[in-house]
């Protein structure tokens, strides 16, 4: 398969010709965008796609989607179906296109992260308020077993009381 440009050119444009990337690639592992999406909820089905494109880091095909979830829970031939529902949900977006034998393939990337996704989740329960999410952050803190990780999220909190000043 040949990945195509798309647009003018580089990785401004959305996917690099280079390297294959796109800016959805590019973001740094663990940083949640502060876009305010829309709520959605995936399906078992839908789940399984975006854990496998969450996993492998890349623009997907269909059939590539296909291939690489042998113990799916769907059908081969609903592919399409899954992935326009994803597209319409605004869960994946249409990375660009591949050389498949004589035809073109979209090829797909996630929206949004799983961190992103989790957080949706979270907030789209209902009465989350102030004092649930803080009951919800301590459980979460105290999951955590590592200093690195702390420490982390103690610069993650500084950051945001900054941008609150």
């Amino acid at each position: 398969m040949i990945p195509l440009g798309l647009g003018n050119g580089g990785c401004a444009a959305g996917i690099c010709r280079k390297h294959g990337c796109t800016k959805q690639a590019l973001r740094p592992e663990g940083v949640i965008s502060s876009v305010k999406r829309p709520y959605f909820k995936l399906t078992k089905s839908e789940m399984e796609i975006m854990d496998l494109l969450w996993k492998e880091k890349r623009p997907l095909c269909r059939s590539e989607i296909i291939a690489l979830s042998p113990d799916r829970s769907w059908k081969a031939g609903s592919i399409h179906i899954l992935l326009n529902s994803m597209l319409e949900k605004g869960a994946v977006q249409v990375a660009g296109f591949v050389q498949s034998t004589k035809n073109y393939a979209r090829t797909f990337l996630p929206e949004l992260t799983l961190e992103e996704y989790a957080v949706m989740q979270i907030q789209g329960t209902r009465g989350l308020d102030g004092c649930r999410l803080v009951g919800l952050t301590a459980a979460l803190i105290g999951e955590i077993d590592d200093r690195e990780t702390l420490e982390r999220l103690e610069q993650a909190i500084q950051e945001k009381k900054q941008q609150l000043s």
